[in-house]
């Protein structure tokens, strides 16, 4: 036993990442593999088997615990982001450094890129069968959807990118509140549940229209792979070049959901709430907040 804990010891020591943002970018890669493996691993049970496993609402539930599983991997490390969208929020706010944006970005698209690839491999027997052999995009027995969204056939691409701003913007009010150590702070331990609760309850009022992405790292990771792995170049020509939408759409919502929030809420409780000897500023901030903020 003892020679065992040595050798795992110094494999440790070996292996471990001294560069404290490298470690949190890897954090994040890992807890948004979990979160679109599993979100779109239940799209395809769903598609896969025509509605004999699963149903909307399964596929929302299993998003929303899939955020949560997410979050609970590497939130204590990078604050389990596992979205562009909300890094840009907290960069806004300066609660996070600019400098990590691209680098949670580029991990987090990563992730999704290898969850999509998990989730191929796991159904590459049932797509074929489902697909007839082919791996169609558009149509009848489409599959290229189980890893990204495109638009209903009712929608325009003017409401879409309204369809993904509002989306974006409700989810970054939420979360903000959520975090905010001075609007009724959810207990540490919850925290993570009650983001899930969030991206449910979206799911279940605004995935309509185009599948709720509303996280560009989430929706083209899965896109650059389906394209690499035999959907080809029509996954970014379908629904008249829908794939800009749900990245450029949701960094605007951002901006929005945040200004709306702190002109609203943030700005004013932050100012009913002075300082006390007894109870610093670091005393109050949650857990994901003092991670960021140390980066």
């Amino acid at each position: 036993m003892g020679m065992q804990k040595e050798c795992l010891s110094k494999v440790g020591n070996f292996l471990r990442i001294k560069n404290k943002l490298l470690r949190q970018a890897l954090a994040e890669c890992l807890g948004t593999l979990i979160l679109v493996m599993f979100g779109c691993g239940s799209v395809a049970q769903v598609v896969l088997s025509e509605g004999q496993k699963g149903r909307f609402l399964t596929v929302n539930l299993a998003f929303g615990f899939a955020v949560t599983l997410g979050i609970l991997v590497c939130g204590q490390v990078s604050g389990g982001h596992l979205n562009p969208a909300v890094t840009f929020a907290l960069c806004l706010l300066g609660r996070d450094r600019w400098r990590k944006f691209p680098i949670y970005f580029f991990a987090q698209t990563v992730g999704s890129f290898i969850a999509a690839a998990i989730i191929y491999g796991l159904y590459f027997d049932a797509l074929m069968n489902y697909g007839g052999g082919q791996l169609r995009v558009t149509g009848a027995n489409s599959t290229a959807g189980i890893f990204a969204t495109y638009p209903g056939e009712h929608l325009t691409t003017l409401n879409g990118f309204f369809d993904q701003l509002i989306g974006t913007a409700a989810l970054i009010v939420c979360i903000l509140a959520i975090v905010d150590p001075y609007n009724n702070p959810i207990p540490r331990h919850l925290e993570a549940f009650t983001v899930g609760f969030v991206v449910l309850v979206i799911g279940l009022s605004m995935g309509l229209n185009s599948g709720y992405a509303v996280n560009p790292a989430r929706d083209f990771g899965p896109r650059l792979f389906t394209a690499m792995a035999g959907w080809g170049s029509e996954v970014f020509t379908a629904g008249s070049h829908w794939w800009w939408v749900p990245i450029i759409s949701p960094f605007i919502g951002t901006v929005i959901g945040t200004a709306v929030y702190q002109i609203m809420i943030g700005i004013h409780v932050e100012l009913d709430v002075p300082a006390s000897p007894s109870t610093p500023e670091e005393a109050v901030k949650l857990a994901k907040i003092k991670a960021n903020e140390t980066a």
